[in-house]
């Protein structure tokens, strides 16, 4: 099965303002990491259960690792009913929780 990625507002924001962040330090270290996340998120197309899940009793909203250097980034999904992955949310994992 295929899924469709989808993004919300909220998940866009959230990967410009990454890059952006990122971008005023070193506009190469920007560039690497935004492909590292799509890179990441475009294999949810066909795994999205093979991330670890976000809340113990729902089986359908989970959090994909990105490694990027020594940290890395979380996005937060769901998956839909319509095999549809949407991304809720994108944060480095040295920010506050989603949550």
């Amino acid at each position: 099965m295929i899924y469709q990625i989808r993004f919300t507002r909220n998940s866009k924001d959230d990967l410009k303002r990454l890059y952006l962040f990122l971008y005023k330090q070193d506009k190469n270290s920007a560039k690497h990491a935004r492909d590292n996340i799509y890179k990441a998120i475009d294999t949810l197309k066909i795994f999205p259960f093979t991330c670890r899940k976000a809340q113990a009793n729902s089986p359908f909203l989970r959090e994909l690792v990105i490694s990027f250097g020594a940290n890395g980034y979380v996005a937060m999904f769901e998956i839909e009913e319509d095999n549809t992955v949407t991304i809720l949310a994108v944060r480095h994992q040295r920010e506050d929780d989603f949550r």
